[in-house]
């Protein structure tokens, strides 16, 4: 088994990330390069509009995107992001899937597709990280 971290004890490191946690968000799984974090969607969620926040679909994104390229190793922080937002959740949970694309020796790509707990596709970010460590 090797130096595999469980599912409770990556919970754990990542409480540290403050922001994301305390905003609701958990880590569902992990896989390697990947991770699936998700949140229920609260009215401090929401804009002046009734809908969710962008902020929101883009913490979410992040969080998955440090999830899946920090859990096996920490060391890669972001160097780029870009989301684009394609529809607003319908439903009342955030999921995003976060996976690697690219693993370079120095940096890495991901894809965070986020969708609603109904299917529907919200959002979807390209992350580029550069490993630090």
């Amino acid at each position: 088994m090797g130096n595999k971290k469980t599912l409770e004890e990556i919970r754990k490191i990542f409480e540290n990330d403050r922001f994301a946690t305390e905003n609701g968000t958990t880590i569902d799984e992990i896989g390697e390069k990947s991770a699936v974090c998700s949140l229920t969607v609260t009215p401090s969620h929401r804009n002046a509009m009734g809908a969710v926040m962008g902020g929101v679909y883009f913490m979410l994104a992040d969080f998955a995107f440090a999830v899946a390229a920090n859990h096996e190793k920490m060391g890669c922080v972001s160097l780029r992001s870009d989301i684009s937002f394609l529809g607003a959740a319908k439903g009342e949970r955030l999921i995003a899937k976060a996976v690697c694309i690219k693993d370079g020796k120095s940096s890495a790509c991901y894809r965070v597709d986020v969708t609603d707990d109904l299917g529907n596709l919200t959002a979807t970010a390209t992350v580029t990280g550069y490993k630090v460590g």
